[in-house]
């Protein structure tokens, strides 16, 4: 019997997506071929309660602190913090022994793999790849945009954008140098997608690139929704669209008093995961959840109103559902940027997104047939691509070519 290569999934743990994407994948691989160890924090036990594989604990910066400095504009991550992980990267791949490892947002293993002689492979987002057809940067939502106006702190987020993306690489570009590893440049795009091989969780209609190398790869949106059963609602009429609004991990609940105030002046059904934020008035037309399985709620519904993040979007339009995202970090207005372009989706920003504003942008993503024809035409394209086969592919060229 051929003995299984181990594959260490290390998922930075500072956002839901960057651990359901690897532990999705994970899912996925043949447990005959491929014996799978995931490294993470603890940062989400409640959606994630059963470990199927071995799993080592890492330290990542709390969610809170992590959104925190992305909405300051800050530095996500300090030169002692990365050395701190790259120390731990070391020891647990010292431990497990992998053949290779697959990391989500752990930039740390651009040193640590390279150290150690793993090969490593990265999961990341088209729009953030150096080779982007598009090289537009959305202005987040960021301090200034409030304080100054969107207009002024759009031309001086363009101006200042170069300056602040090489001021993000510095403290990796450190850490290899002491490492004895070359730099990385000044473009942050190369830092978020440095590896032996970068997947893309997109698909090229969507998020196009070009002078793409051989080691760049999409592999497709890699859906995930928590095991949740199903909640027992009926829908009063069935006639009706339902909407099925969640924020997400990374988004402002803030917002969804407003986005309820909205779509309760429309003739329609509504479902909310809140994430654990309390409401104080629920509309008659919405049902409320902590947690909802995004997948089922996505086939059920005719529109999808999110933070605009990748996983969300793409969990709407496997679905052929349009999209209203109300986006706050780069992440997530990039995504949208793209979206929107394609036909599929509205963005709007939360410094304009009034219940008037909203519930305009609602109905018009619920009767518009050319959007809803595009999200559709998503949803082929999307079908087409399956994940967890890719990686394994990948994963298997890369082992047999180390053999």
């Amino acid at each position: 019997m051929t003995q299984r290569k181990r594959v260490l999934f290390v998922s930075e743990t500072v956002t839901l997506a960057h651990i359901a994407r690897p532990y999705a994948l994970a899912r996925g691989l043949d447990p005959t071929i491929w014996e799978v160890v995931f490294a993470c924090a603890d940062n989400y036990p409640k959606l994630f309660p059963d470990w199927p594989w071995q799993r080592e604990t890492i330290q990542s910066i709390p969610p809170s602190v992590f959104m925190n400095r992305l909405a300051r504009g800050r530095r996500l991550y300090s030169l002692d913090t990365l050395r701190q992980y790259a120390r731990k990267d070391l020891r647990v791949i010292e431990t497990v022994q992998p053949d290779i490892v697959v990391g989500d947002f752990r930039l740390s293993l651009s040193v640590s793999a390279r150290v150690a002689g793993i090969p490593y492979v990265a999961l990341t987002n088209a729009y953030w790849s150096p080779y982007a057809s598009r090289h537009r940067f959305p202005v987040p939502c960021l301090p200034m945009t409030r304080i100054i106006g969107l207009p002024l702190a759009t031309a001086l987020f363009t101006m200042a954008r170069p300056a602040a993306f090489a001021w993000h690489t510095l403290p990796l570009n450190r850490l290899r140098r002491e490492y004895g590893l070359p730099s990385l440049g000044l473009d942050l795009r190369r830092v978020y997608t440095d590896a032996d091989v970068t997947l893309y969780a997109d698909v090229p209609e969507l998020v196009p690139t070009s002078g793409l190398p051989d080691n760049h790869r999409y592999i497709g949106p890699i859906e995930w929704s928590p095991p949740i059963a199903m909640p027992e609602f009926t829908l009063q009429d069935p006639g009706k669209p339902l909407v099925y609004v969640t924020m997400g991990s990374s988004g402002a609940g803030a917002l969804l008093p407003r986005i309820l105030d909205a779509l309760s002046g429309i003739d329609c059904h509504v479902a909310v995961a809140t994430a654990g934020i309390p409401l104080r008035e629920i509309p008659a037309n919405a049902m409320v959840a902590d947690y909802l399985p995004g997948d089922r709620m996505s086939a059920r519904a005719s529109l999808v109103i999110c933070n605009g993040g990748s996983p969300t979007s793409h969990q709407a339009l496997a679905h052929g559902v349009p999209v209203l995202g109300i986006p706050f970090n780069l992440d997530q207005h990039l995504n949208m940027d793209y979206l929107t372009i394609y036909g599929a989706g509205h963005v709007l920003r939360p410094e304009k997104a009034t219940a008037a504003v909203l519930r305009a942008a609602a109905r018009t993503l619920l009767q518009d047939a050319t959007i809803r024809h595009r999200a559709r035409e998503l949803a082929r394209i999307i079908r087409r691509h399956h994940p967890a086969d890719t990686l394994a592919r990948t994963i298997t060229e890369i082992t047999e070519a180390n053999s």
